[in-house]
C-alpha cells in the first residue's frame, strides 16, 4: 500500500466523529510522530511473513514521521483520518481520487473513482472496530459511486475485513516493490460499486 497524506473535506480541523472507545478526526502535524510509530507496528505484525524480514526491520519512524509532516502541509487531495483514544492514534486511513497510474503518488487522478489509498489499526487493536470505523469513516467521505483499493495478495485477514464492507476483488492483479527493496509482492485490486444518493 501506498500512502497519501493530505487535507480533509468533509471534516473541518476541530470536527471529530466518536464512534465505540475512539475518535476520529483529521490528522495533525502533531500526530505525525505517533502515527507513523503506530504504521510501522502495524506493517510489522500484518506483513510478516509477506514483505521481506529486513524490509520490516529496516522502517524508520523519524524518517516516517517527517515524510508524513510534509506531505501534510503539501497541497494534495488526498484526507488522513486517525482513530485516537485516551492513548493516541490506533489507527489510521487515507483516501481519495484513484490514483489512474498505479500507486505513484504523482501519478494522474481519476476523479470519478474513490480509493482507499492506506488503513492501518495497531495490532493491539485488531479486531476492536477501529478498522470498521475507520473504513466507514472513509467510505462516507468519498462521494465517487466506485471505490477501490489495493491490498497484497497473501494478506488474508485484510481481505476479510474488506470484504465485509463491500470490497472485493475486481479480477486485476498487480504488484507492489515496496521501499529498499528488488522484490515485487503480488496484490490485487478490490472495489465496491455502491448507489450514491
Amino acid at each position: 500500500m501506498t500512502s497519501g497524506h493530505g487535507r480533509n473535506p468533509g471534516m473541518g480541523s476541530e470536527e471529530r466523529a466518536v464512534t465505540g472507545a475512539v475518535t476520529v478526526q483529521a490528522e495533525t502535524q502533531a500526530d505525525c510522530a505517533a502515527v507513523a510509530a503506530m504504521h510501522i507496528a502495524s506493517w510489522r505484525a500484518a506483513y510478516a511473513g509477506i514483505v521481506p524480514d529486513a524490509v520490516l526491520a529496516a522502517l524508520d519512524v523519524e524518517q516516517r514521521a517527517r515524510e508524513r509532516a510534509q506531505r501534510l502541509t503539501a497541497d494534495n487531495p488526498f484526507t488522513n483520518l486517525i482513530a485516537v483514544d485516551g492513548g493516541g492514534p490506533v489507527g489510521w486511513v487515507c483516501f481519495g481520487p484513484y490514483r489512474a497510474q498505479g500507486h505513484r503518488p504523482d501519478g494522474e487522478l481519476d476523479g470519478r473513482v474513490g480509493e482507499i489509498l492506506a488503513l492501518y489499526v495497531h495490532p493491539d487493536r485488531w479486531g476492536t472496530g477501529v478498522a470498521d470505523a475507520l473504513i466507514g469513516a472513509a467510505l462516507a467521505g468519498l462521494p465517487q459511486p466506485l471505490v477501490r483499493l489495493w491490498a497484497l495478495t497473501d494478506n488474508v485477514r485484510a481481505l476479510r475485513f474488506y470484504a465485509r464492507h463491500g470490497l472485493v476483488p475486481d479480477g486485476t492483479h498487480s504488484t507492489f516493490r515496496p521501499r529498499g527493496s528488488d522484490v515485487d509482492i503480488p496484490e490485487l485490486r478490490c472495489a465496491l460499486v455502491r448507489e450514491i444518493g
